[in-house]
């Protein structure tokens, strides 16, 4: 009966009935109502259910998904156009552009398989865009994501030259004006482009709000490209993967259906050029190796929990959590802490990520980022080190091909500070090589975590899997932690910060779904939060979103003060009181109505 009941609710939000005014990727996910009440395990078996609902089978007509039919060919087909530019790469660049989350996965997979085409002495022919330039792949730059003519300009700048170019462009929701100018582009050049949309809802959910200083929409632009589609002069790749755990958080199932989409049609590209396997029957093989990936991962639910609940307590007292990395793990890390701060309100020095051997091992195309972006273990030794103390938690994050000796070496030192030492590792069945270093490691931590997988027959589709794991564990243990923070109501992230349209729209949206108030009355909420006053007046009313956004920049706590006044109908000053004094923003509510 309860497993009935739960499956019920897994398949609940594909009712249309459920949230019909919301997109699937902005609906609250019927898993997750009580996360902000749940223990630590709780939490991790509520996230394990999320993430699994990316591999559930089509249910009907509603949704297609990421194992259907018709996503399968088109992955298919889209890899024979990265296959014909890896045989011929004369004048010719497969582009991975995104914003936030999807650009940094961007870089992330070109990272990887330029490194594959290296080791295979041919030259590099992937390149990524993020919108904010390198220091996005560190921190949150929301503004550019909504400037179309950014992404145009950039995207003209990668392909300067180039005579055909197939573009990958990822948004999630369907929303980014940043990526919709670059697919516009696309569209009016179709002898250079070819372009691939993924994202993660039907097409006719697309954004369809004017973008300022354009004709188009994100939804005209989807509409144009599904058009195309029947020609194969334009594709979509727009599986459904459910609402997020966290409402509207796409780091989570959006990135990792983004990594696994992005990855099976290159694996598969590869494959078809190098290795003269043209059957593709691996793409469906390569997404069941996804999905054991998650079984494998959530196999270590205590240990997981045990984390989580370590990270929570350090940012309950005002403490930070620290992630020590070894190759792409590592980079999965400094991902993991950049995407605290916009999705948590969190401050910069909450959750920070280190990588072995700094810039050079991270090789984005800017270099160094300057002293504010400080990724080395050698800067973790020399800035952060010498101001813990055993309320701070430090994880190590390494497989066993990496450099035990190195890591058992940092341990000793970091274990000099703070007993709060934890590691997650991972190894092959049977590989004894770094046992005796191990063993040292095991002896300096409280925990250590075992993820061990049997051996795959291609390298890459194991490190591709490591990869996978320690992301799903690493947006496991961050959003846990911030949960048990009081970052979330119910299942909402209240303490976003309103730095572009889409997170103003979404910010109205979530005031008038939990205080059942009228649209124009949030929207005086949040507008008085933003700029501090208890009335508006004709310039603030008289003035455009991105002002607005601007403004809320310099702002915390926006959305939970504006909730708290909508609720209570108190003031501005109160509602921050009240706050102050109870930071866990539904018993702050619940204190003010009692």
């Amino acid at each position: 009966m309860a497993e009935s009941a739960c499956l019920s609710t897994m398949h609940e939000w594909e009712s249309p009935d459920y949230e019909p005014s919301l997109p699937v990727s902005e609906k609250s996910n019927p898993l997750t109502r009580d996360i902000d009440r749940a223990s630590a395990n709780g939490i991790v078996r509520m996230l394990q259910a999320c993430d699994a609902q990316m591999f559930q089978e089509e249910t009907g007509a509603t949704y297609q998904r990421l194992l259907s039919k018709q996503v399968v060919e088109t992955l298919m087909e889209v890899a024979k156009k990265v296959e014909r530019i890896l045989k011929d790469p004369r004048d010719s660049v497969v582009v991975l552009s995104g914003c936030g989350t999807s650009g940094r996965l961007a870089f992330l997979i070109t990272s990887t398989f330029n490194r594959a085409l290296r080791e295979l002495n041919q030259s590099s022919v992937y390149s990524y865009i993020i919108a904010g330039g390198d220091r996005a792949l560190l921190s949150s730059q929301e503004a550019p994501e909504d400037d179309p003519k950014q992404g145009m300009l950039s995207l003209k700048k990668v392909c300067e030259g180039k005579k055909r170019v197939l573009f990958i462009g990822i948004s999630c929701g369907l929303s980014a004006p940043f990526v919709a100018g670059q697919l516009d582009l696309c569209l009016q050049h179709p002898e250079v482009y070819t372009p691939v949309l993924v994202g993660f809802n039907p097409t006719h959910q697309a954004r369809d709000e004017s973008i300022p200083g354009c004709t188009f929409t994100f939804h005209s632009v989807a509409q144009r490209m599904q058009e195309l589609t029947k020609s194969q002069k334009a594709f979509l790749i727009n599986p459904a993967v459910g609402p997020e755990a966290i409402s509207g958080s796409s780091r989570m199932k959006g990135g990792s259906a983004t990594k696994i989409l992005l990855e099976v049609i290159l694996s598969a590209a590869h494959a078809a050029t190098f290795t003269n396997n043209n059957t593709y029957k691996g793409i469906l093989q390569h997404m069941r190796a996804y999905e054991k990936t998650l079984d494998v991962t959530f196999a270590q639910k205590e240990g997981i929990s045990a984390l989580l609940e370590a990270a929570g307590k350090s940012l309950q007292c005002g403490r930070r959590v620290c992630y020590l990395g070894w190759g792409s793990l590592a980079t999965l890390g400094l991902i993991d802490a950049s995407e605290c701060i916009p999705t948590f309100g969190a401050d910069y020095e909450d959750v920070r990520g280190f990588i072995s051997g700094g810039y050079r091992e991270l090789n984005n195309n800017e270099g160094p980022l300057g002293p504010d972006f400080c990724i080395a273990h050698e800067d973790f030794l020399h800035l952060v080190l010498p101001f813990l103390n055993d309320q701070d938690i430090v994880l190590l994050i390494y497989t066993h091909s990496d450099d035990v000796s190195e890591v058992a070496k940092l341990a000793r030192r970091v274990r000099e500070k703070t007993s709060n030492l934890h590691a997650v590792y991972h190894r092959v069945d049977g590989d004894t090589a770094a046992a005796v270093q191990q063993e040292d490691i095991n002896k300096l931590c409280l925990s250590s975590l075992k993820i061990t997988w049997s051996s795959p027959a291609s390298g890459i589709l194991a490190h591709l899997q490591w990869e996978l794991s320690t992301k799903l564990l690493l947006n496991t243990v961050s959003t846990g932690a911030h949960v048990l923070k009081g970052k979330i109501y119910q299942n909402y992230m209240i303490d976003v910060q309103v730095t572009n349209s889409k997170l103003y729209c979404r910010a109205t949206r979530l005031l008038q779904k939990l205080s059942g108030c009228p649209e124009s009355q949030c929207e005086e909420a949040l507008l008085k939060t933003i700029y501090r006053v208890d009335k508006l007046t004709a310039d603030i009313t008289s003035s455009d979103i991105a002002t607005h956004t601007l403004t809320a920049r310099n702002r915390t706590k926006v959305v939970p003060l504006a909730l708290v006044c909508l609720l209570t109908g108190c003031s501005l000053m109160e509602a921050e009181t009240h706050l102050e004094q109870q930071p866990i923003v539904r018993e702050a509510v619940e204190a003010c109505l009692s």
